[in-house]
């Protein structure tokens, strides 16, 4: 059954977001799953976008909030609607914008919760073989502990974007917007291996299949570039071989690079920078981590810590 279209000034709001915000194609696909959503709850209560009013969002974050949905996604799909509204409002397709006034909901925030650096060091230790996949999964994981890269960003990289040398990485976050990172020893060493003829050279097929493999820097065992969901099993099978939880995910090494950055005295500034936050808001939740586990190391070894309590 074909999906109901979206009203041609949710489509125009999207191609906008696109050409004049540089949005991801993923952000988009987001944006059109919350606005197809939120369309047709309008046209089951006989509403448009043109003559929706503040008492029906009023009504529809009630319904989505009564219907147990979890506050992460009401208040994503929140966000894309205020910014259809602020920008029908702004091309003066309607007059006002009923969604300026709406409350929104609270979602709890969520502190990271990083590995220790000998959880870090036992995961890294956990790639013992010399194979293909071996020198590429050591890579893979030492430059993600290394450069705090979100893990779409690690397996979309190409050759071009690492100068080794240097040891520096080029990552193209969210939006496209690119950052320039810098990385390690541990790091150039294990990419030097899956650079050399025992490693990325033995995986090479004769004939590649999709255009831009050729240049990844990390393929799978069919000679293709490396999926996102191939590196999560990559990180989760070393994890498990370590002994670490089974939450461990790429996005945990991400928040470990931060907290570890700020436990050894890196200013906010710099590790707002290595991870692409747009604000730096994001990057001061590391802070709160690093003050709690300096608060646990405190009160377990300084010998006054906890007198009389």
């Amino acid at each position: 059954m074909a999906r109901e279209p979206l009203p041609i000034e949710a489509e125009e709001f999207l191609a906008w977001m696109l050409a004049e915000k540089g949005r991801s194609a993923n952000t988009l696909a987001a944006y059109r799953r919350d606005l197809r959503a939120y369309c047709s709850w309008l046209a089951a209560h006989d509403r448009t976008l043109l003559d929706v009013a503040h008492e029906d969002l009023v009504a529809f974050v009630g319904e989505r909030t009564a219907s147990e949905s979890a506050t992460a996604s009401i208040a994503r799909q929140l966000a894309a609607i205020r910014m259809l509204h602020r920008y029908l409002a702004i091309e003066g397709l309607r007059p006002d914008d009923p969604a300026v006034e709406l409350e929104g909901v609270r979602v709890p925030s969520g502190i990271p919760k990083p590995l220790t650096e000998t959880q870090v060091n036992s995961l890294l230790d956990a790639v013992a073989g010399h194979a293909p996949i071996d020198h590429r999964d050591r890579a893979l994981l030492e430059l993600l502990y290394a450069t705090g890269a979100r893990v779409s960003e690690a397996v979309g990289l190409s050759i071009g974007d690492l100068d080794l040398d240097q040891r520096l990485v080029r990552l193209y976050g969210k939006g496209s917007k690119e950052r320039i990172v810098p990385f390690g020893s541990a790091a150039a060493g294990a990419l030097d291996d899956w650079f050399s003829a025992r490693g990325r050279a033995r995986l090479v097929p004769v004939r590649w299949q999709r255009r831009g493999d050729a240049e990844a820097v990390f393929l799978n065992t069919r000679g293709s570039r490396l999926t996102r969901q191939a590196a999560w099993l990559v990180v989760k099978k070393y994890g498990r071989r370590a002994g670490i939880s089974d939450d461990l995910s790429p996005h945990v090494l991400r928040h470990s690079c931060a907290t570890h950055l700020l436990d050894h005295g890196a200013d906010l500034r710099v590790v707002q920078e290595m991870l692409g936050h747009v604000s730096i808001s994001t990057t001061q939740i590391y802070t709160r981590v690093s003050q709690e586990r300096l608060w646990d190391v405190y009160r377990s070894a300084h010998p006054r810590a906890t007198l009389g309590s």
